[in-house]
């Protein structure tokens, strides 16, 4: 068999695995991993990179940033002042999804979901709704506000670099056009449909423990620092480019700082990181990486637009792009889903003789679709122990949105980026 069949052979297991659950998905994440290397289809470095990487060093000290804003009783105090101004849950969720959408804009979208998990877990304590519905809006909202800027995720730039290539570029805020519109769609679609959606439970083997904790003890100061730290590391990550740290450096620097402080204790800043996160995001990263490097996912994506033929129709093409760019991203990232399509798309485009910024105007939002799966993207596994959430629970939510996502971009991209201008 080739490494490629092997790899495709996987990559159905793992949707099976995943929406089955018989097995944890960290546990589904490592057999694929080691199965990949066992195989022969990637070696042990290339496997195994994936728990070096930079999304996986954020997550690890970002855990130990939000652990420190519990375990002083900050999260609780942060959620008791938004909790005065916002009173329905349904408020909460608007509220949440605007604030994250604006922000992720301007940060990378992992970055500004790491910040502020740890906070809507103190807000979800304080107010006494359930965590596992607020923290689903979170993350699509960090993802749909990544589509508002050049800088909002990296799918972005690499769309950008292929511009660039043809002598071509978007400006700043040219996603905004789409992004901005599906943010405002999503936002309602969740204030009146999305959150009858939303699975409610207790998240994570501590459930709601911060409401029974005795916060009165802690000292002042170990909780304003805990704030002050979390305020500086979300500043670093804004400069990021201006000061030359990367997230995940600036994030360690704050987790080191804290323990450095005794704000948390060693024993405290580990127990508050969740392995199973790690174990299914690095796990994960080895079937993207096969998807990547054996070929499959180019197979995939050939295969599907080589069905329309020799010439077709724009806004045919459009919409299966963006379909398989929303379908890819949920198993590989949308970085790696961007990377491998933007070549094809423009190919196709060219070939046509037509304007290649539609198709990848298509790829980039359909890429950022990762809204069904909790390996769409970082931000969604990041919440998976927290919310307690299934795969089933990111498919029931998720799908919704996507179809929300396709509507707005099928009606603005053939607007705003006719194939034939």
């Amino acid at each position: 068999m080739s490494p490629a069949t092997i790899t495709l052979l996987f990559l159905l297991f793992a949707i099976v695995m995943f929406v089955w659950e018989k097995i944890p998905l960290g546990v589904t994440s490592m057999i694929i991993c080691v199965g990949l290397v066992v195989t022969g289809v990637l070696d042990w470095k290339t496997a195994f990179a994936g728990f070096i990487d930079s999304n996986v060093i954020l997550f690890v000290a970002m855990f130990i940033v939000g652990g420190a804003l519990f375990e002083t009783g900050m999260a609780n105090k942060i959620g008791g002042v938004v909790t005065h101004f916002v009173k329905t849950e349904r408020q909460l969720i608007i509220a949440i999804m605007i604030i994250v959408g604006l922000m992720s804009g301007v940060l990378s979208n992992t970055g500004t979901a790491a910040v502020l998990i740890p906070v809507v877990i103190g807000i979800a304590a304080k107010s006494g709704y359930s965590r596992s519905r607020l923290l689903m809006p979170l993350v699509f909202a960090a993802a749909m506000g990544g589509n508002l800027s050049l800088i909002g995720a990296p799918g972005n730039l690499i769309a950008q670099s292929v511009m660039e290539e043809m002598n071509m570029s978007f400006s700043f805020f040219e996603y905004a056009k789409v992004g901005l519109p599906i943010l405002v769609c999503g936002i309602i679609y969740f204030a009146f449909f999305g959150y009858k959606l939303l699975p409610n439970r207790a998240g994570g083997a501590d459930g709601n423990a911060e409401e029974k904790q005795d916060f009165s003890n802690v000292p002042q100061w170990k909780q304003a620092l805990s704030l002050i730290i979390l305020i500086l590391t979300l500043l670093g990550m804004i400069f990021e480019d201006q000061i030359g740290i990367k997230l995940c450096i600036t994030g360690c620097i704050g987790a080191l700082a804290l323990i450095l402080t005794g704000v948390i204790s060693e024993k405290n800043a580990l127990k508050s990181i969740d392995l199973k996160t790690i174990f299914l995001f690095g796990g994960t990263l080895s079937l993207a990486s096969a998807l990547q490097t054996t070929g499959a996912g180019e197979d995939i994506a050939k295969a599907v637009i080589g069905v329309l033929g020799e010439n077709p129709s724009p806004y045919v093409l459009t919409f299966v792009v963006f379909m398989l760019c929303c379908v890819l991203t949920n198993f590989m990232s949308n970085t790696a889903t961007t990377a491998l399509m933007a070549p094809i798309c423009v190919s196709i485009a060219q070939g046509m003789g037509a304007d290649p910024r539609a198709v990848l105007m298509a790829c980039v939002i359909g890429g950022s679709c990762a809204y069904a799966t909790p390996i769409g993207m970082p931000a969604n596994t990041m919440v998976v122990t927290a919310g307690g959430y299934t795969f089933k629970d990111y498919a029931k939510a998720g799908v919704p949105l996507i179809l929300v996502a396709t509507v707005v971009s099928m009606i603005l991209l053939p607007i705003l980026y006719p194939f034939f201008p």
